[in-house]
């Protein structure tokens, strides 16, 4: 039976939807095309009627999943956004948390238009973030720039660190804590061109 165009994007879009979550959860090389498409509730063939190759969807369900991590967060301020980002709970659900946090690490060791998908979604996030922030009247846009990729940066490496612990473990929970209210903290203080002696 011939599907509709409209029902092949829709197959697409789940195929998409679902890598995005099982690569968050185990990472590029931990899924396989025959896994990923039964687990979508397709056959292994229907995988190159979509995509050229693995790398391809790869990139796709990275801007996918880069920009309904944007998206999630567009209602928080920066201090809400720490608050949900630096926490348990986005520690504890990686295949629908945040992809940067999930898949970093792994994106370094790819093509070069992964990496370009990441560094979209990077600055994404940063403009948003840079936007939302409330600065003090002495602060510049370097400044502001400046102290979002310091937060941006703190935030992914403590749920980062806090997941290569035991799941049970006190580091796991201490890391998240102090990262957090050191996050927090610095939200506070002067622009980081100052501190720096820039």
């Amino acid at each position: 039976m011939k599907i509709t165009k409209t029902q092949s994007l829709a197959n697409r879009a789940h195929i998409v939807d679902t890598a995005s979550e099982l690569f968050r959860e185990r990472g590029y090389d931990g899924v396989g095309v025959a896994e990923l498409m039964a687990t979508a509730g397709f056959t292994q063939g229907g995988f190159y009627k979509h995509f050229g190759s693995k790398a391809d969807l790869m990139a796709e369900a990275a801007e996918n999943s880069l920009s309904q991590s944007l998206a999630s967060t567009c209602d928080l301020d920066v201090a809400g956004f720490v608050n949900m980002y630096v926490s348990r709970d986005h520690r504890d659900g990686r295949g629908g948390g945040c992809t940067m946090a999930a898949l970093c690490g792994d994106a370094a060791r790819q093509s070069d238009e992964l990496k370009a998908t990441f560094a979209s979604g990077v600055e994404n996030t940063l403009a948003a973030l840079e936007e939302k922030y409330q600065a003090g009247l002495d602060a510049t846009k370097q400044d502001v720039r400046a102290k979002m990729i310091d937060l941006l940066a703190h935030a992914i490496g403590a749920i980062m660190l806090s997941r290569a612990c035991p799941d049970d473990s006190s580091l796991a929970d201490e890391i998240l804590e102090v990262c957090h209210a050191e996050i927090i903290a610095s939200l506070a203080l002067s622009p980081v061109s100052e501190r720096l002696g820039m």
